[in-house]
């Protein structure tokens, strides 16, 4: 267990490392392969580690790497933490991934930096697992950063481009201000409990006080928010689709915004100490995921669509954690990854068909051209809208459902969430791949052609598992389902009101009613484009001018500030205080130099007539 535990998360960095060392002697081909059998191999391994962790009777593992930081008080371990949520997050980062990995194989073919993209790659797969597999919150807080620093490379790979370049430094920007919460519940969970270590933590939880609990949990959300794009710091995501598409799919299926709900998922036992903090998490996601999906009725990129969809998923995600439903969160962080990975990738074979056209006006009737990419993306389309029995019906319904007993008013809004998910996501379908074809009224236009099978042999494979991954809810033979599995790892939460069978029936024809209301709204509006227009809001286009108000209260009065210290502060003040300064001592020397005549015999004249002053004084003195 400890040598493959350790090997999951060596495979990825050693193909980081070789690809950098040797980059240079390999071609395209010889590249691509390396880095997708690193994390393929990293993914069978999480597969061998799940299968020995269920034979074991204690499903804990800590594996000790090496003795790091040792300083007073402070002892973290250079240790990994291997258990049910810890496997589970492996399993599928690694296994979604290596089949991004494949795709990015062809699709990045002819790219200059196509070495530098699998290097970035390769490492952001690295830092999301060291995430995941850490047994302390400051080896956590390392892989943190690399995946903030590997996102920051990607989404502005193509730097030459001034809205690539900005959204990297939007995104940088954002999750240094979530990182800033997770620092201070660092800091306040050390001062009070003395360690870092999860299970030591945990152990000691109870000896928080509730105020302490509260401004740790509400760290902890900052920090989560930053990372996993929830309100208020949700405006960097969109802009991150300025990157390759599958970098796009990378952070919003396998890595990078699942991380905040991870964190949240892991500190449960603290979470469970405040019931306002949970509260404040359960209402933050339930408005994100709202706001989100209103915003996604009105884009016209696909790949923004899918953007703020990912926002709004997360949210019902960071809803669950709220209510103390962990296990549902994680099953729909988990059935996500397949249908959103799906999305995006599927999103990539129409970009890559159309010669790089991501404007859905500019598509229509491509489900002819492309014959695997349209059922596939057809799959990942009723799998998000929550359509029975995909996976996204099962996931988002067991949320839903403990909300439901938790939370009426935020159920309501979950549940209106899922209608306009439904509708934007039919929008989004239509538009792209029905009615009339439009692509052939640009420059770019030309025939679409199904993409290479090391982009299309993903597809059908997360289109499979977006029809499957609904089982992971139900028993498994001889074992739970996998809330079951995860429970261990789980702190205690009062629950509500249980709801019956005949409850739960009810709470699922609601979900698969809201869904075909979508559908059908969707189907209907979007039939015609040009008599459609009118449902689109250009106060959603903007975002409820979100960053508009951003700019006018940070942004503009920042830029206020820096441009008078660059034209007053600077030149006046300091420019002016070094100047004067200047001019004190060259004035000093003005004046001495009157007394510097150049003639030996003054000089000699002065010396004699200072030794005659200190002899006068000593024999005065002596007398």
């Amino acid at each position: 267990m400890a040598f493959a535990a350790s090997l999951i998360l060596v495979l990825p960095l050693g193909g980081f490392i070789a690809v950098l060392l040797n980059g240079r002697y390999m071609n395209e081909r010889q590249i691509g392969w390396l880095a997708t059998g690193v994390v393929a191999g990293s993914f069978v391994l999480s597969v061998v580690s799940f299968f020995v962790l269920l034979t074991r009777s204690s499903r804990e593992v800590t594996v000790n790497l090496f003795s790091w930081i040792d300083v007073g008080t402070l002892h973290v371990p250079a240790a990994l933490l291997v258990d049910p949520l810890s496997i589970t997050m492996c399993l599928f980062v690694t296994g979604i991934s290596a089949l991004i990995h494949l795709y990015s194989t062809a699709y990045m073919h002819g790219e200059k930096d196509y070495k530098k993209f699998f290097l970035y790659l390769n490492l952001f797969v690295f830092s999301m697992l060291l995430l995941v597999l850490a047994n302390n919150l400051v080896l956590t807080f390392v892989g943190w950063e690399g995946v903030g620093l590997c996102s920051y490379w990607l989404v502005s790979f193509y730097f030459d481009r001034d809205e690539a370049a900005s959204a990297g430094k939007k995104a940088f920007v954002y999750n240094r201000v979530g990182d800033v919460g997770m620092l201070v519940a660092m800091f306040l969970l050390f001062n009070h409990l003395h360690t870092l270590t999860y299970q030591t933590i945990f152990a000691r939880a109870e000896s928080l006080s509730p105020t302490i609990a509260t401004l740790v949990v509400l760290a902890l959300l900052l920090g989560a928010t930053g990372k996993s794009a929830q309100i208020p710091l949700f405006n960097w995501l969109p802009d991150a689709m300025e990157g390759p598409t599958p970098v796009s799919a990378l952070i919003h299926a396998a890595t990078m915004v699942t991380a905040g709900v991870y964190l949240l998922v892991r500190m449960s036992p603290v979470l469970a100490l405040s019931s306002s903090g949970r509260l404040t998490i359960a209402v933050i996601g339930g408005v994100t995921a709202f706001v989100a999906a209103t915003i996604a009725t009105s884009q016209k990129d696909i790949k923004k669509v899918l953007a703020f969809s990912t926002i709004s998923q997360i949210g019902y995600m960071v809803l669950a954690v709220g209510v103390g439903a962990y296990g549902a969160a994680i099953f729909l962080m988990v059935s996500h990854a397949f249908f959103k990975a799906l999305l995006f990738l599927g999103s990539g074979s129409v970009i890559h068909s159309l010669n790089g056209e991501q404007d859905m006006r500019k598509m229509g009737a491509l489900a002819k051209f492309l014959p695997l990419t349209f059922p596939t993306f057809l799959v990942g389309w009723l799998a998000i809208s929550g359509i029975p029995p995909f996976a996204g019906f099962w996931s988002k319904g067991e949320v839903l459902t403990n909300v439901f007993e938790h939370n009426k008013p935020l159920w309501v809004l979950g549940v209106l969430t899922a209608v306009l998910t439904a509708y934007y996501m039919t929008r989004l379908f239509v538009l792209t791949f029905r009615g009339t074809e439009r692509f052939r009224d640009g420059a770019r236009g030309h025939d679409p052609h199904e993409s290479p099978w090391a982009m299309t042999t993903p597809l059908v494979v997360l289109a499979g598992l977006s029809v499957l991954g609904g089982v992971l809810g139900l028993p498994w033979i001889h074992h739970d389902s996998l809330g079951g599995f995860l429970s261990p790892t789980f702190g205690f939460v009062a629950p509500g009101a249980h709801a019956g069978t005949l409850a739960q029936w009810g709470l699922a024809v609601v979900d698969s009613a809201a869904a075909v209301l979508g559908l059908m709204a969707g189907f209907t509006i979007w039939r015609s484009i040009t008599s459609s227009a009118k449902y689109e809001s250009t106060f959603l286009e903007r975002v409820w001018h979100w960053d508009d108000v951003y700019d006018a209260t940070i942004g503009r009065p920042l830029t206020a500030g820096a441009q008078f210290g660059e034209d007053v502060v600077e030149p006046k003040v300091l420019d002016g205080a070094i100047t004067g300064l200047a001019v004190a001592v060259r004035r000093s020397g003005d004046g001495l130099r009157k007394v510097q005549s150049g003639f030996v015999r003054h000089y000699a004249l002065a010396t004699v007539l200072g030794v005659a002053v200190i002899i006068v004084y000593l024999v005065a003195r002596v007398g």
